[in-house]
């Protein structure tokens, strides 16, 4: 899709129809504060995935996946009737990964932190473990 602008202009419309349908339309109680975060359309323009976010627990990204499905067809309506293609694309919700990754990242970062810190802690009270000068010297020359 990279390769393809004009994929790239539909996708970015849709995106911006998705997101103000979400806002301004959709009524549906069991419906969150969904994001759409991104859109890839393939290179025919015949499918697009939306990707959404929605703030909240794993009960409410259930709840407002299955009031997206259930309002695809209007969404998908509407987006026919705002871009003017010939063909209208399919729509596929799909929930992103985006902010578990980040949490697992983060995860990470902070596991970091603390092995460094404890390293520190150990490095400070550390002592050689043979000479306290480990190279070797010269021979005297005098014996």
């Amino acid at each position: 899709m990279a390769e393809n602008p004009r994929a790239r202009k539909v996708a970015d419309r849709i995106q911006e129809i998705v997101a103000v349908m979400i806002d301004r339309k959709l009524k549906d109680p069991r419906l969150g504060m969904v994001t759409v975060t991104d859109v890839r359309v393939t290179g025919d323009l015949q499918h697009a995935t939306i990707f959404y976010t929605v703030l909240g627990d794993e009960t409410v990204l259930r709840s407002s996946g299955t009031a997206l499905e259930s309002a695809k067809g209007m969404i998908r309506s509407e987006v026919g009737k705002q871009l003017g293609l010939r063909l209208t694309p399919t729509i596929e919700f799909v929930a992103d990964a985006l902010p578990v990754t980040a949490q697992s990242i983060e995860d990470a970062l902070v596991a970091a932190r603390a092995r460094d810190a404890e390293l520190a802690r150990q490095r400070e009270s550390a002592k050689p473990a043979g000479d306290s000068d480990p190279y070797k010297k010269p021979a005297d020359d005098s014996e």
